[in-house]
């Protein structure tokens, strides 16, 4: 049985959120998220939890496989890999889809699945003084429909980029907190991934003008409360992959946000989707229902 050791996890966080500042150091210098380059620094961003957990592991695992502390194996049999990669996927455009639900239930989103109202403003904003580009594309139901095709094809090449993410988080740091007990695991990896966004959430990634302190506040929950599914299928399947692709369907899928969405919403994102907290509930009890239920993951035993 693996036993709790606090140094390499401290030692892993500060390093994540160190190398995390240093990259996104030029954002904060020069242009903010108006940075020509942010798409870039961003994705590189995205690396760092997993250089920090290579370079850790070295350090305090210098005899073990890397890709097994990593998280990296665990894809035979292959099927079965396969099978929790598309369920994983599938789970996470569902979370984004009833956050969607809840949030108009709740009354702070409004949906428009008939005109598509939402995603027309958003395209004539984006096309504004393109008149031929407007007249030439195809109905609104037809755009929304390609639109969500879009993001299904687009999650599996997202995945990459959040396989740096999630070879930290549920690769290297969550079977390390596992020895203290699910609920505790599942929270303090949610905590630090959730601090990890710092350089760019204090900047208004994400929540806008919310103050630094809330923005912060909601991400750390919000990646509690997704980082729990994803938990689950890290476990579950011994591999870190469909916790790759689920993190990528919840990137890809927030744009159902706008596709789905009726015209002139001014949207508070620490209310609605799955960074507000009503989009937090569906997960949360999703992760509960997968612990207490499920069967016993392939990896470390849950302990509720």
């Amino acid at each position: 049985m693996t036993t709790f050791q606090l140094r390499p996890i401290l030692y892993f966080a500060l390093l994540s959120c160190a190398l995390a500042w240093l990259i996104a150091l030029p954002v904060w210098l020069a242009g903010g998220l108006q940075h020509r380059l942010f798409p870039v620094i961003g994705a590189v961003m995205m690396g760092t939890p997993a250089l920090a957990a290579v370079i850790i592991s070295r350090f305090t695992e210098p005899t073990a496989r890397l890709r097994d502390s990593l998280g990296l194996s665990g894809w035979r049999p292959l099927r079965r890999t396969v099978m929790y990669c598309v369920v994983a996927l599938l789970a996470s455009l569902l979370i984004v889809l009833v956050s969607l639900v809840i949030g108009s239930a709740l009354g702070y989103y409004r949906f428009d699945v008939i005109h598509f109202s939402g995603l027309q403003e958003m395209l004539q904003a984006k096309l504004a003084g393109n008149k031929e580009a407007l007249a030439a594309l195809p109905s609104i139901g037809v755009v929304a429909a390609i639109s969500i095709v879009q993001i299904v094809i687009a999650t599996p090449f997202v995945a990459v980029l959040a396989l740096g993410e999630e070879i930290g988080w549920r690769g290297w740091l969550l079977p390390k907190l596992m020895p203290l007990g699910t609920i505790p695991a599942l929270i303090i990896s949610g905590v630090i991934w959730g601090l990890w966004h710092a350089p760019l959430v204090l900047l208004g990634y994400n929540y806008g003008s919310t103050p630094g302190w809330l923005a912060l506040l909601c991400m750390s929950a919000m990646c509690m409360a997704v980082g729990s599914v994803l938990a689950w299928f890290r476990l579950r399947s011994g591999s870190v992959w469909p916790a790759a692709l689920g993190h990528a369907a919840i990137n890809t899928g927030v744009a159902l946000l706008f596709i789905l969405g009726a015209a002139g919403q001014n949207l508070d994102m620490t209310q609605v989707s799955p960074l507000g907290w009503s989009g937090w509930i569906f997960p949360a009890v999703l992760a509960f229902i997968l612990f207490r239920f499920a069967k016993r993951p392939h990896g470390p035993s849950p302990q509720f």
